[in-house]
């Protein structure tokens, strides 16, 4: 790992007559001050001409990483929405004309296109191990119009599964009467709904097993994970009728619980749970600070930032499988 940019900003504090155990640090000398940001100016090219900044409008709402010199974009899907009217900004240059190719649900990750030549992709470090606790780390900051500003943290925990807060759900309500489970509601997202689910269908079997309440529909479900298909038998209009049924994540469709710790945490994303597996690290960021690259301080990308958890955690895909989910929604997109 290249010491120098830590080497600089250890010079500027000596310079400056600043102890360890000082109360205070002026405001140039602290992570995000301009005299520490200048010892990152190498890893900052590497921002600008590597990274896209996402805008509707004025608004800043996700980042991208550029991983082809002729325009394939990842960013976070969650936070595009529709992607008329939207912009792209590589380097200096403003892209008006955009197609989102293909998506990746599991992941929250959308692959978008560009009319572009000659960009500058990351270097993805798939050859190293995923980065230890301690290792300093490069994001996006707030952004200029035509200039990046890096943001330093730290790798603050091992590479690991986010189960899906909640865990994973039919998305549908029932009654439980007569020994019969009736679907009640069925929310529009679910895979319930994408099945053919109608309410009133009553729910005979899952898994092949007979169900007639809720407590053995759960048993079922339980055992099943976020994007599992699960056999189901329902009985309609005296019919037997069989269906496979993708679960959704509970958080997905119905929000996740807000806790104290979230009140406090300024903008957190949206979607922040249910990645199959992340690199945790402390760099000060938001919901629309997501989709960009996480670089280390020799410039190389260790990942894409995917989720603002809470104030003092974020997640990033791990380079190894942002490079297989690219390669796979390349594949995927070049119908289109």
């Amino acid at each position: 790992m290249n010491a120098k940019p830590l080497f600089s900003a250890a010079l500027l504090l000596a310079s400056n007559g600043l102890l360890p155990g000082a109360q205070t640090l002026e405001s140039a000398y602290r992570t995000n001050g301009p005299a520490v940001q200048a010892s990152f100016e190498s890893v900052r090219d590497l921002l600008q001409s590597s990274s896209a900044v996402i805008q509707r409008g004025r608004k800043e709402i996700a980042y991208g990483t550029v991983i082809s010199a002729d325009g394939f974009i990842l960013t976070k899907a969650s936070e595009l929405g529709d992607i008329n009217g939207l912009t792209v900004t590589v380097g200096e240059k403003i892209y008006t004309a955009l197609a989102k190719l293909a998506e990746d649900p599991a992941w929250d990750v959308a692959l978008l296109k560009i009319p572009a030549e000659g960009l500058v992709p990351v270097s993805l470090a798939v050859d190293s191990p995923d980065p230890a606790r301690g290792t300093w780390v490069v994001a996006n900051g707030a952004t200029s119009r035509t200039r990046r500003r890096p943001q330093v943290g730290i790798i603050s925990a091992t590479a690991r599964e986010i189960e899906p807060a909640g865990g994973a759900v039919l998305g549908v309500t029932l009654e439980e009467k007569s020994k019969k489970l009736r679907v009640t509601e069925i929310h529009e997202k679910s895979g319930a709904k994408t099945a053919g689910m109608k309410t009133g269908d009553i729910i005979v079997a899952a898994a092949g097993k007979k169900v007639a309440d809720r407590e053995a529909l759960g048993k079922v479900v339980a055992k099943l994970r976020v994007g599992d298909d699960l056999d189901l038998t329902v009985q309609r209009d005296g019919k037997k009728i069989e269906m496979k049924v993708r679960l959704a994540g509970r958080a997905d469709l119905f929000g996740e619980e807000k806790t104290r710790n979230d009140s406090m945490s300024g903008d957190f994303s949206e979607r922040r749970s249910g990645f199959p597996r992340v690199i945790q690290h402390d760099v000060i960021a938001n919901a629309a600070g997501m989709g960009g690259p996480l670089l280390d301080l020799d410039g190389r990308c260790l990942g894409m930032n995917i989720a603002r958890a809470n104030r003092c955690e974020t997640f990033a895909i791990p380079a190894g499988d942002l490079k297989s989910l690219a390669d796979r929604l390349i594949s995927k997109g070049a119908g289109k």
